[in-house]
């Protein structure tokens, strides 16, 4: 039997990069100002929440699935270490783990993460309505085949990569379907609900329900 930690991430600022400004400008617009600050600070305690439960589990010869990780090794483990001197809590969290034990291994194709991140760029970055509108379409049309094409990426490289009683962690987010294209013989255990998540985000874009938005909050932050 193996096994599979699946936690459904929440990118922070320091995640996003250069695109981080335009995103949080964007989703202020998008949200309303004290709907996102409040996501942001269920974003910062669902961190910690994460955080703490990854110090109290054995690292040793625990393989790491990361979410936008092109590379392993030397490399791989760069990446990570970058990432966390910038601020992401994710990459924070991984890098302890490795110092702890354990070992990343590549997950993505960066031809496609490439494709994704120039597509989203262009749609933070469009200014006028006629861009917008544009980059919006495009980005919609190609948006679900190429969130296909990465989540079958991963699976295939979990379900070749995992091997017998090894334990993997995946950080994922929320919105890819990686869980459903894994082999039968991986056990999953999601340390948060995919499904909860998702229905969080679709609340917090659409400025639904008050009350459920505060009872999704609560579960991600506890």
């Amino acid at each position: 039997m193996r096994k599979l930690l699946y936690v459904p991430v929440i990118h922070v600022e320091s995640d996003l990069g250069g695109i981080a400004p335009a995103i949080d400008k964007r989703s202020t617009q998008i949200c309303g100002r004290e709907r996102w600050e409040r996501h942001k600070q269920t974003v910062s305690t669902f961190w910690d929440n994460i955080e703490e439960y990854f110090k109290n589990l054995n690292a040793d010869n625990l393989k790491i699935y990361q979410d936008g990780l092109m590379a392993d090794g030397e490399l791989g483990q760069k990446i990570i270490e970058e990432g966390a001197q910038k601020g992401s809590r994710n990459y924070r969290i991984v890098l302890d783990l490795i110092r702890r034990g354990a070992e990343i291994r590549k997950t993505e194709d960066i031809t496609l993460l490439k494709e994704e991140y120039d597509r989203i760029l262009k749609l933070a970055q469009s200014k006028s309505l006629w861009e917008r509108t544009t980059a919006y379409i495009g980005y919609r049309f190609h948006r679900d085949k190429l969130m296909d094409k990465r989540d079958r990426f991963i699976a295939d490289t979990i379900n070749q990569t995992l091997k017998a009683e090894e334990m993997g962690v995946l950080f994922i987010g929320a919105y890819h379907d990686v869980l459903s294209l894994l082999a039968e013989d991986i056990e999953v255990e999601e340390v948060k609900k995919r499904e909860k998540m998702k229905a969080y985000f679709k609340i917090l874009i659409s400025g639904g329900d008050e009350e459920k938005f505060d009872e999704l909050g609560e579960y991600l932050m506890n």
